[in-house]
């Protein structure tokens, strides 16, 4: 099949990497977004959505000719408000042109009229008038003549030239604003439509990396700008593949307002076990998606919001996962990970062959080692997969998501890390995981012992913290995490989105992981100190 031909304001289905079609318009792009290299793309903008961006011309298809077909695959609630919205913009589109071809029938009649009232009676006149007509045909007859002499030369010049000077915009008219140049339906739409359509194939969503870019970058969002000063505010915006060379990958779900309302849940059923800060948010996103939930919380009473929302409720973690194809569980730290699987009537004695048990806590890699042993040696199947976040993030499905353990259990959990993450990256075996996650927290956790630090410095010395952290954010520190903490500690907000004593257990575990490999860590073990003289209320 030839190749698709797509024009400015073409309305469009866009693919975006493992996620659904979806509706969109071809546009032109902020100034200052540069147009990846690479193989030909169109700047789109998704309906129902703030989305947009730089898709390839193998993953567009024309919207009128699919319509029907990406429907009947996609029923999420907001792929459906998608819909509606491009139906409400073609109906606002028909609406205007019917407009202008009743006010331009309008204005024929009225001039019609005029020249009825004005038309002349007498005989002589009529002569004369028919005289007049004589000449004026004979004219265009010339003209026309003209015109076919001329027709070589005009066939030199580019259609839109023609069309330029064969359709001068009328005096007075401003200029169409880029919201309104799509044509409900264009002639490159109505070409496709009547030629076959059914030999089309989404192209592997998997690119090379872009020359002299950032090979983990995939797609180029909106937030791709070459302003630093407000990239930071956009850093959610981002959408990152990673295929680094110890095999990782990742799933991406990129902004939730957008991509995450286009999910398609899985079939299997879902198990919960934990509703703590993490989980609550986890398991709400769940549902928002349409997934079945069944939860369990060592405090029944959390269990009844989730209730009221569509989850069904497990008596004991035994028997979720039994009942469940992918149990999840989401505990504060090892001694509970352990009791959890271990204990009466725990994971373990609802393990059977082909059920499948994802622990999301962060924990240190000998735990997790531990029960992914035990979990198999009954015929489970183990994913770790802990979470970096807060409450917040997870309540906004925005976590980011390590995995590592049976890379098909990975790929099977997709939708729902979809659900509850913008990204999520499988590290290999069991351990890596965990190994990285006490990295992460324990840099985040170093790092907010220095803002803190920083912020009293500058007020006992007279500086403003604010103006600190403006300039924080003017540089190469500035990000998101920098500027919510920042801005709670200036208004006097100190409500946890994550408990303190969290952030300690895991800086104490990466210090632990430190000394197991004769590597030192100082700055941990300095930011630990710092929390247990109690002065980093701030990580709250």
């Amino acid at each position: 099949m030839a190749a698709v031909s797509l024009r400015l304001g073409d309305l469009v289905w866009g693919k975006l990497g493992r996620y659904p079609p979806w509706p969109g318009k071809i546009v032109n792009p902020p100034k200052d977004l540069k147009k990846p290299r690479g193989k030909k793309c169109f700047f789109v903008k998704f309906f129902g959505t703030e989305d947009h961006a730089w898709i390839k011309v193998e993953q567009l298809k024309p919207y009128h000719a699919h319509k029907e077909e990406m429907i009947k695959i996609n029923k999420g609630k907001r792929f459906q408000q998608a819909v509606d919205a491009v139906e409400e913009f073609l109906r606002r589109a028909k609406g205007k042109d019917q407009t202008s071809s009743h006010s331009s029938a309008d204005d024929k009649n009225r001039r019609n009229s005029s020249e009825e009232r004005s038309r002349p009676n007498s005989g002589d006149e009529k002569r004369k008038l028919s005289l007049s007509e004589g000449k004026v045909k004979k004219n265009m007859g010339e003209g026309k003549k003209r015109v076919s002499s001329g027709s070589s030369e005009r066939g030199s010049k580019s259609p839109l030239k023609r069309a330029q000077e064969q359709s001068p915009r009328k005096r007075g008219r401003p200029p169409k604003d880029e919201k309104d140049l799509t044509i409900p339906e264009s002639s490159t739409v109505k070409g496709m439509m009547a030629g076959s359509v059914a030999a089309f194939k989404w192209q592997p969503t998997v690119s090379e990396p872009v020359k002299d870019a950032d090979p983990h970058f995939h797609h180029f969002l909106l937030s791709q700008t070459e302003k630093p000063a407000v990239c930071y505010q956009a850093i959610t915006k981002k959408l990152k593949i990673c295929e680094e060379e110890t095999g990782s990958t990742s799933i991406q779900a990129a902004d939730s307002t957008a991509v995450n309302g286009s999910i398609t849940p899985t079939d299997k059923k879902i198990g919960f076990l934990g509703l703590g800060l993490m989980g609550s948010g986890i398991v709400s996103n769940l549902l928002k998606m349409g997934h079945t939930v069944t939860v369990w919380n060592r405090t029944a009473e959390k269990c009844d919001l989730f209730i009221q929302e569509g989850a069904r409720l497990g008596r004991t973690p035994a028997e979720v996962v039994s009942t469940c194809d992918i149990t999840f569980a989401c505990v504060s730290d090892p001694k509970a990970a352990k009791d959890l699987v271990l204990g009466p009537s725990g994971v373990l004695q609802g393990i059977r062959p082909g059920k499948c048990y994802v622990d999301m806590s962060t924990v240190d890699a000998d735990t997790v080692t531990e029960l992914a042993q035990v979990i198999v040696s009954r015929g489970g199947r183990f994913l770790e997969a802990p979470v970096s976040g807060n409450q917040q993030l997870s309540n906004d499905g925005m976590l980011v998501i390590l995995a590592a353990g049976d890379r098909g259990l990975y790929e099977d959990c997709s939708s729902c890390f979809q659900a509850m993450g913008k990204t999520s990256f499988f590290l290999g075996e069991v351990g890596n995981a965990a190994k990285m996650m006490l990295i992460v927290n324990m840099v985040q956790g170093s790092f907010m012992a220095t803002i803190a630090e920083g912020l009293t410095l500058a007020q006992v010395t007279g500086q403003s913290q604010q103006t600190l952290l403006d300039i924080l954010n003017q540089g190469q520190l500035a990000s998101i995490f920098l500027d919510q903490k920042c801005q709670n500690i200036l208004q006097g907000n100190f409500k946890p989105d994550f408990y303190l004593k969290y952030i300690q257990k895991d800086l104490r575990l990466a210090i632990a992981l430190g000394d197991a490999v004769n590597h030192p860590t100082p700055m941990a073990a300095a930011a630990n100190e710092m929390i247990c003289l109690g002065g980093c209320a701030v990580f709250t």
